[in-house]
């Protein structure tokens, strides 16, 4: 059985990739999610074989998205795309996996058999951004994206990430690895990573540092990170 979450703003777009994967039982939707943030949150959650993902989403879109995955994990990747053939052919060119709205059933079953024979994931370096300008967050029953620009620490504890910016803390499903390729923030601790534009002052201790953030907030630097955190910021 294939395990597969579908990601579509559009609630008729999800209905009718959910009614053609019905005519093929070795195919299972596990979840559908109308947005970036609830994906990211059940693609972790439940580590699908298999994603349908749409292009053009509000606020974080599909390659967004994509590149915010942990890459230990990531599932076959089937983009959903409205774009004209033109751009369609560089994701052929390059061996990824698309369907054009409005979806063609015979082009769907073809998708499907060539998923049935290879679901090896893809290299999607070369269509992925590098870097995220954005994170998808949660606080409460609240969704919220935070201008990576505005991040002055993240922390990993047992409840999750943590992020924390001078307006108010929140969460995030994205992991310490994928923030540390995929931000400017750096690694001062095993824990914690940090904003090098954040830090107004750095307090050396016997056990390592303490820097102190714009907010006036406290955060840690073990002896592992410092030479290379004072490196980063110009100290020899």
């Amino acid at each position: 059985m294939i395990r597969c979450i579908i990601i579509d703003d559009e609630p008729f777009a999800r209905q009718e990739i959910i009614d053609l994967l019905d005519e093929h039982d070795d195919f299972e939707v596990i979840a559908q999610c109308g947005n970036a943030i609830d994906a990211l949150a059940q693609i972790n959650q439940h580590k699908p074989e298999l994603i349908f993902v749409d292009i053009q989403m509000p606020r974080i879109n599909g390659m967004e998205l994509i590149a915010m995955l942990n890459p230990d994990f990531l599932p076959r990747v089937v983009f959903i795309t409205a774009y004209d053939e033109y751009a369609v052919k560089a994701f052929e060119n390059n061996a990824f996996d698309y369907l054009l709205k409005p979806i063609d059933d015979t082009r769907f079953r073809k998708t499907l058999e060539k998923l049935r024979t290879e679901l090896t994931p893809q290299d999607l370096s070369t269509i992925s951004p590098t870097e995220l300008e954005q994170l998808p967050c949660f606080c409460g029953n609240r969704l919220i994206v935070t201008q990576t620009q505005d991040v002055e620490y993240i922390m990993s504890y047992v409840g999750g990430i943590k992020v924390f910016t001078p307006f108010m803390p929140c969460h995030t499903q994205l992991t310490l690895k994928v923030l540390e390729e995929k931000t400017p923030l750096i690694r001062c601790h095993k824990q914690y990573l940090v904003a090098p534009s954040a830090i107004t002052e750095i307090e050396l201790l016997d056990t390592g540092a303490e820097i102190t953030t714009k907010s006036g907030a406290k955060v840690p630097v073990s002896r592992r990170y410092l030479k290379a955190l004072k490196q980063t910021l110009g100290f020899q």
